[in-house]
């Protein structure tokens, strides 16, 4: 569609989804959240996309977070119901059965770096800086970011984040556990997609599985994640993956995986 927010291209098994709103930043309002929703829905359905790579366009940010001139003029309702559309877009990112790479190449501030951290992974330009900042603006985080910055880099450092409003580098988001890699920015797009063709190139359904498991793993007592990860693990060797695994390992070759 000519006025969709986003692009959306293609490149063998990965899907690159682009959020095309650089003169916002590239900022989530309701129409880039439904759209985005709707991509991603596509994405998982699409059984020749077996990896999904999101990012924002331009060089200045990835998501540079909600629109406020959106936000402004919300009643307390409508805040609560934009809320619950970002959160449950950002869920539908996080529950994909398919990895889902946050290639942050810039700015990832309060709902972009909600965004960020609903994805799988995360790499990050040397240039890139996150941060929740809604605190500045009379708000808190409404797309999950204290929760998921409670998880990914614990309690002070989560405090510290949306008390302060403070930005931090990319560098510094790599210690805390906030992103997994930090590139130079003009390899970011290279580096990301060696990543992502990496793992399309893995077997589908055991890669299904280990997202089923960490995601369940996580909000459950450690006796329940072990319990569902030993069914998962049973469930594996139903696939012809599992045997084109285990055979080219045995005769030295690379394996052929068909998400059978």
């Amino acid at each position: 569609m000519p006025d969709s927010p986003l692009l959306i291209a293609d490149q063998d098994a990965v899907r690159l989804i682009r959020i095309d709103r650089p003169d916002k930043l590239n900022a989530l309002n309701s129409a880039t959240i439904a759209a985005l929703d709707l991509a991603f829905a596509e994405a998982i359905a699409d059984p020749a996309v077996r990896v999904i790579v999101l990012t924002g366009s331009g060089n200045k940010a990835f998501v540079a977070g909600a629109d406020i001139s959106e936000m402004n003029g919300l009643t307390p309702t409508e805040g609560r119901d934009f809320s619950l559309r970002g959160t449950r877009m950002m869920r539908r990112i996080e529950r994909a059965p398919k990895p889902v790479i946050a290639m942050v190449n810039g700015f990832a501030l309060g709902g972009g770096l909600e965004l960020a951290m609903g994805c799988h992974l995360r790499i990050a330009a040397d240039s890139a800086k996150v941060g929740q900042p809604e605190i500045n603006l009379g708000l808190i985080p409404g797309f999950g970011g204290s929760q998921r910055l409670l998880r990914l880099a614990g309690r002070a450092a989560t405090l510290e984040l949306c008390l302060t409003g403070a930005a931090i580098t990319a560098e510094r988001a790599l210690q805390l556990g906030i992103v997994n890699r930090v590139v130079p920015a003009a390899d970011l797009e290279a580096e990301t997609m060696k990543l992502a063709q990496q793992l399309a190139k893995a077997a589908p359904l055991a890669l299904r599985g280990l997202l089923d498991c960490v995601n369940i793993g996580e909000d459950c007592a450690l006796e329940e994640g072990l319990e569902y990860e030993s069914a998962q693990f049973g469930l594996v060797f139903s696939t012809d993956d599992m045997r084109e695994g285990t055979t080219a390992f045995m005769e030295k070759r690379a394996a052929e995986f068909k998400g059978r």
